[in-house]
C-alpha cells in the first residue's frame, strides 16, 4: 500500500488556482505584477512567496525585467515602522514580461505522483 505524502511535499493550490493549473512562484508573481497590481514582502506571502526580494531579482537579473522599487513604512509584529520595498511593473516592461511569463509557463512542469 502506498502512503501519502507528507504535507509539505504536497502541491496546493492557490486561491482561484484550479488543482491542474500549478504555476510556480515566480510566476504566480509576475502574473499578478502584469495585472498592474503592486505588492510588497508581506502581501508576496498570499501568493505564496516568502523571499519576494529574491524573487524579483530572479526576474530582474536572469530575465532582464526592470522593476520599479519604492520604500515604504510598514509596522511590523510589535507595531514599530519598518522599511520595506514595494515592487511594481512598469508599463514599458509588461510586453517583455508578457514573454517571460509565456516562457515560464512553457517551462513549467506538473507535478508528478508518487
Amino acid at each position: 500500500m502506498k502512503k501519502a505524502a507528507p504535507q509539505y511535499q504536497r502541491s496546493s493550490p492557490s486561491q482561484g488556482q484550479s488543482s491542474t493549473e500549478s504555476a510556480t512562484k515566480i510566476a504566480r508573481i509576475l502574473a499578478h505584477l502584469l495585472t498592474g497590481a503592486s505588492a510588497n514582502r508581506f502581501e508576496a506571502e498570499d501568493l505564496g512567496d516568502h523571499c519576494l526580494n529574491s524573487t524579483i531579482s530572479v526576474l530582474a537579473n536572469r530575465h532582464g525585467l526592470i522593476f520599479k522599487r519604492q520604500p515604504e513604512r510598514v509596522p511590523n509584529r510589535w507595531g514599530k515602522p519598518g522599511i520595506v520595498n514595494r515592487y511594481s511593473l512598469p508599463a514599458s516592461e509588461h510586453d517583455k514580461a508578457r514573454q517571460v511569463l509565456a516562457y515560464l509557463k512553457r517551462t513549467t512542469r506538473p507535478p508528478t505522483e508518487g
